[in-house]
């Protein structure tokens, strides 16, 4: 990655301006350049989503939770196995 990736976030029914969000940026010295995660990003949405199922009750609401719980669950797992390995916050596999 030769830079910060960026993302332009759409405002609800396209109303205001868009919303920028940008993920960190692994250098090669193993120093970082500010940003976000995936994984504090379904975080987010996660703890959203819980918010509005409080009030707005779904079956559908309740899978796309346990399914981001999932998705994070296996990025933190990856993560884990990173360390373990030695390579986490290093351009290796």
């Amino acid at each position: 990655m030769s830079e910060n990736t960026t993302y332009s976030l759409h405002g609800f029914k396209q109303e205001g301006p868009d919303q920028l969000v940008s993920f960190y940026k692994l250098n090669e010295d193993g120093t970082s350049e500010p940003g976000t995660t995936l994984e504090e990003m379904l975080r987010v949405c996660i703890e959203r989503l819980q918010e509005l199922n409080g009030r707005f009750s779904s079956r559908e609401n309740a899978l796309a939770i346990t399914k981001m719980q999932e998705a994070l669950m296996w990025l933190n797992e990856r993560t884990r196995e990173r360390k373990q390995r030695g390579v986490e916050g290093k351009h290796l596999a």
